[in-house]
């Protein structure tokens, strides 16, 4: 092993070296993971500072472990190369981050989501450093083929050993190593975590909480391979501090579970929205004997038209040209927009979408505000079965409550112009309740159907002649 790097007078500490680039890359990825986030935040400053306060947490509490010998020699203890331990770093970065993160106004759940990626990757590299200069972080000895001995290492393995009772020239366990690739891979998976909760709603917090479970899991289990002494009920130090990791990530993640799952799937989407935007992916239906392919469609979010579907909206209003636009369930208003943008093109005509959820109507009226299409849009803050409509509707799009599409059609049916569409949404053969209630419309003879295979499902309708 290499402890230290000889360059001219220079004696670097390869431990320290790995802990350094640990820390760069670190600060890559956080500043990267903030990037794509939208949170404008100098990552690079903070992983300077929360990794001095990180080294100096992870001196004194490795210090701390011995209290007599600290309190003789404080300084030499605090001061010397040796004595870094995980759990102190972690306290010292970890209460450094969360100044760091209030200062810059960001929310702390968020915050921590973001860091956690950074932290996994930095600590896999930072564990290189205890290879490299042998510091006794190894394991037990093994017979397996890649088992390394550490004559040279600032604990020599010659040394430890003989003093465990071991053959001086036996090989032990390169634990770092299985740390170096088992923290990059819960790096990996955290990573993943983050590009999910980007794409669609998912609680805040729930990253942070699954580091803490993972990452007490996998150092409690390589301990158990590992040297240090055993200090209450068989346990390490590290197992110890990783079993109460596992606890509080469990039961941090069981309270933010609980309290995001009291709120409505339409609320969660809707901040989801607001905080990162439209988010273009694969649509995620399953598939249905019509639709087998769904992957080849797109989506915003799981509530919303197909992106495809709402192309073909614009595109029949800029077909049929109709003056009257019906929506029932405006929701975010992605809907609604297109069908305004076809308007526009046209140069006349309006849609009315009512919405009865007052919160979802307040984002949906916030978007329609900026947009510029304010002019063609008529925005309800009402129930579809209770809207009062005037004039004849030349389009009716039934988006609301599944339950709610046959009343809604069977509502509105008097106003639709003979010659008019009608078109309701998620009528997949998934969804059996708007499918079963499209067919029973056309076989009381009120309405002539056409079922689209898109992955949610449309139907495409329109009056039977001489129906009023």
């Amino acid at each position: 092993m290499i402890p230290f790097l000889h360059i001219g007078p220079l004696s670097i500490p390869t431990y320290g070296l790995m802990v350094a680039l640990g820390m760069i890359c670190a600060a890559y990825i956080f500043q990267a993971d903030f990037d794509r986030r939208g949170v404008k935040a100098d990552a690079f400053t903070m992983i300077t500072i929360a990794g001095l306060a990180g080294i100096f947490g992870s001196k004194l509490y490795s210090a701390l472990e011995s209290p007599t010998e600290f309190l003789a020699h404080p300084v030499a203890q605090l001061f010397n190369r040796y004595g870094f331990t995980w759990f102190g770093g972690f306290l010292g970065g970890f209460f450094a981050m969360l100044i760091l993160g209030r200062r810059a106004k960001i929310p702390l759940l968020e915050f921590l989501d973001a860091c956690t990626p950074a932290a996994s990757f930095g600590y896999a590299i930072g564990r290189m450093g205890c290879l490299l200069s042998g510091d006794g972080d190894y394991g037990t000895p093994t017979t397996l083929p890649w088992g390394m001995s550490f004559p040279n290492g600032v604990m020599p393995t010659t040394i430890t050993c003989v003093q465990q009772g071991w053959p001086p020239s036996c090989r032990v366990h390169p634990t770092p190593i299985y740390e170096f690739f088992i923290w990059c891979a819960i790096g990996a998976f955290l990573w993943h975590m983050g590009t999910k909760a980007l794409k669609g709603p998912k609680a805040k917090g729930e990253i942070f909480c699954a580091y803490l479970i993972l990452t007490g899991v996998a150092r409690f289990l390589v301990e158990i391979i590992r040297i240090n002494p055993r200090v209450f009920l068989g346990l390490t130090n590290a197992q110890i501090v990783s079993v109460l990791s596992i606890l509080a990530g469990a039961v941090l993640l069981w309270r933010i579970k609980s309290q995001y799952h009291t709120l409505k799937k339409e609320h969660r989407i809707v901040e989801h929205i607001s905080s990162h935007g439209d988010v273009l992916q694969p649509e995620y239906h399953r598939p249905t004997p019509e639709c087998q392919h769904p992957e080849r469609w797109h989506m915003y979010d799981s509530m919303s038209a197909e992106v495809e579907v709402l192309d073909f909206l614009k595109a029949l209003v800029t077909t049929v040209k109709p003056e009257l636009v019906v929506e029932t369930g405006t929701f975010s208003g992605l809907s609604t927009l297109r069908i305004a943008e076809g308007l526009k093109q046209n140069g006349v005509g309006r849609v009315i979408t009512c919405e009865w959820d007052k919160k979802v109507y307040e984002a949906a009226k916030k978007r329609f505000a900026g947009s510029g299409l304010g002019k063609w849009i008529v925005a309800r803050n009402e129930s579809s079965l209770e809207m009062k409509i005037d004039g004849r509707i030349d389009m009716l799009f039934c988006d609301s409550d599944g339950p709610l599409r046959e009343q809604e059609v069977r509502r509105f049916l008097p106003q639709i112009n003979p010659y008019g569409l009608i078109l309701i949404h998620d009528a997949s053969s998934a969804m059996k309740s708007v499918r079963e209630g499209a067919l029973r419309l056309e076989a009381e003879g009120l309405i002539s159907v056409l079922l689209l295979p898109t992955p949610r499902g449309l139907v495409l309708a329109q009056k039977r002649e001489g129906r009023s």
